[in-house]
């Protein structure tokens, strides 16, 4: 059996893993499944969605969420324990406070950082790791600012320091057990107008298009109508790439300045459905087809979430990474 067979049907297998889980172990503090979603009770399914999250939290995140104006999405809210919303928080919560962990990740993203800066625009315990964070002023067309819906925002943000004396963000956008279908966004249509009218897409390319045409890190092409650009999980890519050069551009109007940025792609190395796919416009990798469309290729990297949290301190740390490994992570025997 060959490695991608390995490992298919990510989702289902992980979804196997944590059911046991949730009946054998004390992760879940006790809560109890089968939830109500769509209609029908399900098994990896919390019944009360704030018990989530690894039990030292308490309702720690939740307070942070509530208090910062930040939306759960509905998969968070509807209590699934393999959302990657819970996952970042579960992985990144518990240290965003030490700034000496949350050095570590940075330097295991790229060896040229020293120092993480405090990111002071959360109303509700700022810290050195922000959730879903956005821009001060909209850069990108969309109209309405919002963390967590209805606009660009970064799962979890990192201010750091290089070598060199530059400040960079680091954009930490993080999957679970997603996979996408060939949705083109390019072409969509909005619900309720007349058939054929493609009037969501068309918006889009006139909102992303100009940038894209501006920007220094994507590639320019003839035509964004059906490009790799409007489909997941190249779409949401290339906005937070957008993003973060706008950013860059107008830091003097930004309360979170930087002079430079880097993209880090948080996915298991599981994930087969989503890592080793054969995209449609282009038949090749997650990777491959997403630093194709680079201009700079070293803006991107693409980890794990344990190689991304392999450097914390496991002294410090050792129940947080003993709870990530027993939910998340594959056994180290297969590492």
């Amino acid at each position: 059996m060959s490695k991608a067979q390995k490992k298919s049907n990510y989702r289902k297998t992980e979804r196997k893993k944590v059911i046991a889980l949730l009946k054998n172990t004390d992760l879940f503090n006790g809560a109890e499944s089968g939830a109500l979603v769509n209609g029908k009770e399900r098994d990896h399914a919390l019944k009360d969605w704030t018990q989530n999250f690894w039990p030292k939290l308490k309702d720690k995140p939740v307070n942070y969420f509530k208090k910062n104006g930040i939306a759960w999405n509905i998969y968070a809210q509807q209590g699934h324990v393999l959302s990657s919303q819970v996952s970042y928080v579960n992985h990144l919560f518990p240290i965003r406070h030490d700034q000496e962990a949350v050095l570590q990740l940075a330097k295991t993203v790229c060896a040229d950082f020293t120092d993480v800066l405090p990111i002071t625009t959360d109303k509700y315990l700022p810290k050195y790791i922000q959730f879903e964070a956005i821009s001060s002023r909209d850069h990108l067309n969309e109209d309405k600012l919002t963390r967590g819906c209805n606009c660009t925002s970064i799962d979890a943000l990192i201010h750091a320091v290089r070598k060199d004396g530059k400040t960079c963000l680091i954009l930490n956008e993080w999957k679970s057990t997603e996979k996408y279908n060939d949705n083109d966004y390019s072409i969509e249509m909005r619900p309720g107008g007349p058939k054929g009218n493609e009037l969501n897409g068309k918006r889009r390319l006139i909102r992303y298009g100009h940038l894209i045409n501006e920007s220094a890190i994507l590639k320019t092409l003839p035509s964004y109508r059906n490009s790799i650009y409007f489909f997941e999980p190249f779409y949401q890519l290339m906005r937070q790439t957008l993003w973060a050069e706008q950013m860059i551009l107008h830091k003097a109007e930004e309360k979170i300045q930087a002079d430079d940025f880097i993209h880090v792609h948080v996915v298991p190395s599981e994930n087969a459905e989503l890592l080793d796919r054969k995209y449609k416009l282009s038949q090749k990798n997650l990777k491959e087809t997403w630093l194709d469309n680079l201009l700079d290729k070293g803006k991107y990297v693409l980890m794990s979430p344990m190689d991304l949290m392999q450097n914390v301190d496991k002294k410090k740390y050792g129940d947080l990474l003993a709870y990530l490994q027993a939910r998340y992570w594959r056994k180290k025997e297969d590492a």
